[in-house]
Formats: structure tokens, sequence, C-alpha cells
């Protein structure tokens, strides 16, 4: 199972190292991470997003706990969260695919940022399952190049975390 989990962490250096240390020290993959400062400069905020099942993600969450520089840990829950992820395509936009590719990036509300006579590149942000979609779409017309954010996460709602 999926779970994308947040780790506030003192913005030190050393810290991600530890952190994905603790993930390969233990055999766990981690598909996606994301790292940047917060509001609080003297914090930044680790997206991770791995598999496992509930038994696994409480190890994990519970050693991410015990590292010195980790101030909080959330798994967050979908209905509870808000999700997105970025990414960049570059696409094959010969004059027989142009249309299609400026259709597919109008249905998915993404920006067309560079223009080449041969290929379009476009970006697009969404959830995971909105981007992967238009990647499926542009897919049968030759992808070039893909880059992606991976996702990131914040709390549905008022409360906020510190930092």
């Amino acid at each position: 199972m999926r779970h994308t989990i947040a780790v506030l962490v003192e913005n030190e250096f050393g810290v991600l190292s530890r952190v994905v240390g603790l993930f390969s020290g233990r055999g766990f993959n981690i598909d996606s991470l994301t790292v940047a400062p917060t509001n609080d400069e003297s914090l930044s905020r680790i997206t991770v997003v791995t598999r496992g099942d509930e038994q696994i993600i409480e190890q994990i969450t519970k050693q991410l706990n015990k590292l010195i520089d980790v101030i909080k840990v959330i798994d967050f829950e979908a209905e509870n969260a808000i999700e997105r992820e970025m990414v960049l395509v570059k696409v094959n936009a010969e004059e027989q695919s142009r249309a299609e590719v400026l259709r597919i990036a109008d249905i998915f509300r993404a920006k067309v940022i560079d223009v080449t006579p041969k290929s379009y590149t476009l970006e697009a942000t969404g959830t995971p399952a909105k981007v992967s979609a238009m990647i499926e779409l542009l897919r049968p017309l030759g992808l070039k190049e893909l880059v992606s954010t991976g996702p990131v996460v914040i709390g549905r709602g008022a409360k906020g975390w510190k930092g």
C-alpha cells in the first residue's frame, strides 16, 4: 500500500542523509523524495512516498521519530490531505500531432512552456493520478523526456504544522 509521509526536521547538514539512510538500512524503498525549507528557515520538510503494510509504516514512523533532528512525522491519509505533483514533459509535436498535444494539454490544464518545430514542453500540476493520466495520453505521441517533482502533501483544514 502506498503511503505519503511528511517529516519536519531541523534544517541542518546531514539530516537528509540520516533520513534516507534509515530507509536504505532497513530495506525500505523510497518511491519519491521531496525536500525544501519551510516558512521557518531553520526547519525543512521532507516528503517521502513509500510502500508497505501498516506494520512496516508504523516501524518507519517510529524509527524516524527516534532521529535526533526529527521534530514531527505524519503518515498522511488521502481523505485528510491535499496531494500535488508537478511534471515537465517534452513530447513530439510534429505537424500531424500538434493539435492533439495541445488538446491534451488543455484538458489537463497544462501550460506549454517551450515550443520547437518538433516538440512541445508542457508543465502540469495535479494529483499523482491526474499527472499519470496525462502522461499516458501523451505517451503514444512520443515522449522525449519526463521529469517530476514527486508528490508533496499538506493536511486539509485550518490547522497547520509548526513551520
